[in-house]
């Protein structure tokens, strides 16, 4: 007997008024109005000949297109929440025409959306207001990776700076920036966490929650500082995201394969229960679902260490893993620096320690399914902070987080109201030299920026080397230095993502050190003067303003 026709065996068996109830529900269900009460109370699915309707038994009823894959209707607690602009909750932009088929597995209705390289699952659990998500890529067919919940104007409040009013606000930059009257900026690129830093992203109203639980992003790309899209909210309406591949600001290539489960989850105003959280969630029951790609928890592995030598207190520390086929991460133990990383899949894998965002050590490791590979104490042996250096300005941690503007510069654009002048020239000795200096330079904005010190005689007798520390670039952007009257050759460009990034709240590229060495004639012979270092960019590419050739500062030292 096929799934649907079980099901309907099942609700006459319920009697003639369960099924008119739900049947009313779901007439409502697509339209603003609210829904009956009643039409959450069993658990099952049917289709009413455009979508598969789908009730969790619990407060949540919920459809698919038969046609498409779209989540078309979100109705919590009889109210709809799903939609704006006549486009619906899909992968991308949307698939498109689609193969999609329903089934019932006990306490789970599993839906199945194929669409050329693309295969979408949805899932509910019987008394559950979730829905369960994976997203199987198996080709670059399709550039990005995302998965959007859209949702209605005004059904939450949001006034951070991922929210803009498109009536009012001006747009400056490429059509997703915009500047409020007040100068303050808006755009969502602006939701200034990492992917290490959460768990789950959304709305609530103090009485109603919708929170989108992001998967381990074990297939995605950019590793555990990877800043991307998380929500957005305007006048026209709001969208959650699970991005598993973006090509902005992306360091590492796209991986394929199965990501997920991720978990669009209605709440009564709190946050989500953390036992949907990626790390704590029970996978046991997709085991019997035929998810093609799933690997449950016997077809993984563990790393355990013991812990990192040679740590710097002042820093968290991550350990991270990551081969073509997947990535992981864990962070490591204040002291100790032990560290565990479970369910991963078998490989081998490049471990990489990070001081802050740095990677200071790397070794290889390989994980075995069902096994524990342990290993013995790490020593970092990468750390450029341990050198003895004449002067610092910051520290190497990976991040421009000690320089002016650092902080804002995750949820804000360069030109908005509250930035300090990029302008920032410093002496070393003179106090707050970090934090007078600026996080970013610019060819067009603040190029020339100065750095004033004095050597002793002893010093000045030396030849020595400065390191200038950078954690990203735009148009190939990067650093020359003029010493007093010595001007170094122009550097070569290192790797870097070849799209906005300081613009759109990211720092992270490719940590980079450029070295120039610079002779003894170079110094003030006269040690009661000041030495002038100046840091001009240079690039093979134009652009203008915020977005001309520019990079972002990690440290710059002076050796002894």
């Amino acid at each position: 007997m096929s799934t649907h026709r079980r099901h309907l065996t099942r609700r006459r068996v319920l009697g003639a008024s369960a099924i008119g109830v739900a049947a009313t529900g779901a007439a409502v269900a697509g339209g603003t109005g609210l829904l009956s009460s009643a039409s959450a109370a069993a658990f099952g699915h049917r289709d009413d000949g455009r979508n598969y309707v789908i009730d969790t038994g619990a407060s949540l009823v919920f459809k698919v297109s038969k046609s498409t894959g779209d989540i078309t209707s979100l109705a919590y607690k009889g109210k709809e929440y799903e939609g704006y602009g006549g486009k619906h909750s899909h992968v991308e932009s949307g698939l498109g025409a689609s193969t999609v088929t329903i089934k019932q597995v006990g306490p789970t209705i599993l839906v199945k959306v194929a669409h050329g390289a693309i295969t979408q699952w949805y899932a509910a659990r019987s008394g559950q207001n979730n829905v369960y998500a994976w997203t199987n890529k198996a080709d670059a067919s399709f550039t990005a990776t995302r998965y959007l919940v859209r949702l209605k104007p005004g059904m939450f409040p949001n006034d951070g700076s991922d929210s803009w009013i498109e009536a009012s606000d001006t747009i400056i930059e490429a059509g997703d920036v915009w500047k409020r009257g007040d100068g303050t900026t808006h755009s969502k690129h602006y939701s200034g966490k990492r992917v290490i830093d959460y768990d789950h992203v959304g709305f609530t109203t103090g009485s109603v929650g919708l929170y989108l639980v992001r998967s381990r992003h074990e297939k995605a790309s950019g590793g555990p500082f990877y800043r991307s899209l998380l929500r957005h909210s305007n006048d026209l309406g709001a969208g959650l995201y699970e991005i598993l591949h973006y090509n902005q600001a992306q360091t590492e290539p796209q991986r394929f394969g199965l990501q997920g489960p991720y978990v669009l989850a209605f709440t009564d105003g709190g946050t989500p229960s953390p036992s949907l959280f990626h790390d704590r969630l029970d996978t046991s029951w997709v085991d019997g679902l035929g998810i093609t790609g799933w690997v449950g928890a016997a077809g993984r592995g563990k790393v355990a260490g013991v812990g990192l030598k040679g740590m710097d207190a002042r820093y968290p520390y991550t350990v991270g893993f990551a081969n073509a086929d997947a990535q992981y991460w864990a962070k490591a133990a204040a002291g100790t620096g032990g560290f565990s990383c479970k369910g991963m899949l078998p490989g081998t894998y490049t471990l990489t320690v990070y001081k802050g965002e740095l990677a200071v050590h790397t070794a290889s490791v390989k994980v075995t399914a069902g096994g524990t590979t342990s290993l013995n104490s790490l020593t970092v042996t990468g750390d450029p902070s341990k050198a003895s250096a004449i002067w610092r300005l910051g520290d190497w941690d990976g991040t421009p987080g000690e320089f002016k503007n650092a902080d804002l510069m995750t949820y804000a654009h360069p030109s908005d109201a509250r930035a300090a002048k990029w302008t920032g020239n410093v002496t070393i000795g003179g106090g707050g030299e970090a934090a007078s200096f600026p996080a970013y330079m610019w060819k067009d904005v603040n190029d020339g920026i100065l750095i004033h010190f004095k050597l002793t005689k002893a010093q000045a007798a030396s030849a020595h080397t400065l390191r200038v520390g950078v954690t990203d670039a735009f148009l190939n952007g990067r650093p020359r230095v003029t010493v007093n009257d010595w001007v170094s050759a122009v550097p070569s460009a290192p790797a870097q993502p070849n799209t906005r990034s300081l613009t759109t709240g990211s720092y992270r590229g490719n940590n980079h050190s450029f070295t120039f060495n610079v002779p003894n004639s170079a110094w003030q012979t006269d040690t009661s003067q000041y030495n002038v270092l100046k840091l001009e960019i240079v690039s093979g590419s134009t652009g203008t303003a915020y977005l001309s050739p520019g990079t972002s500062f990690d440290c710059m030292d002076l050796l002894t």
